[in-house]
């Protein structure tokens, strides 16, 4: 989810809500305490120099029951960051206090953000010898053939 698609949703709620991926709420005293850009300068296991930007969205659980972060005081963040920061309209990452800091993607159903698991990758399995992933058959398909004859299907 990008940064605008965020502001747009914010500004049609009335509360935020964000939802871990294994369905529980992260509790509603939360405070978003870094709106942020991150800049990751790497190179791959190919050898291919790479540059990624996110905006990120740290995700604080404090024991202040006794404030909410509005929708409209959100937005305010944002764009204060945007204007001080020259954040751009990039993918928004969070990051969020579990048994260590996790990194989340986000999306939106209609009420809460949704915090989804990232996945690592290899971003050059042409250039190290990742092999190809071989095709998945379901044994309910493979003919009644038996597995010995020379055009059996087996081997």
């Amino acid at each position: 989810m990008k940064l605008s698609e965020v502001k747009n949703k914010l500004n049609q709620l009335e509360t935020i809500s964000f939802q871990l991926p294994n369905g529980e709420l992260v509790p509603n005293h939360f405070h978003v305490t870094e709106v942020g850009k991150i800049t990751k300068h790497f190179i791959d296991c190919g050898g291919t120099v790479r540059n990624e930007e996110v905006v990120n969205f740290q995700l604080w659980n404090a024991n202040d029951y006794d404030h909410r972060l509005h929708p409209e005081k959100l937005v305010d963040i944002i764009e204060l960051s945007e204007k001080v920061l020259g954040i751009e309209d990039l993918e928004i990452e969070v990051e969020y206090q579990g048994d260590t800091i996790g990194k989340f993607g986000l999306d939106f159903d209609g009420k809460h953000f949704l915090l989804t698991n990232k996945q690592t990758d290899c971003l050059a399995k042409d250039q190290c010898g990742v092999p190809v992933e071989k095709p998945k058959v379901k044994l309910a398909e493979l003919n009644d053939e038996p597995c010995c004859s020379p055009s059996g299907n087996c081997c």
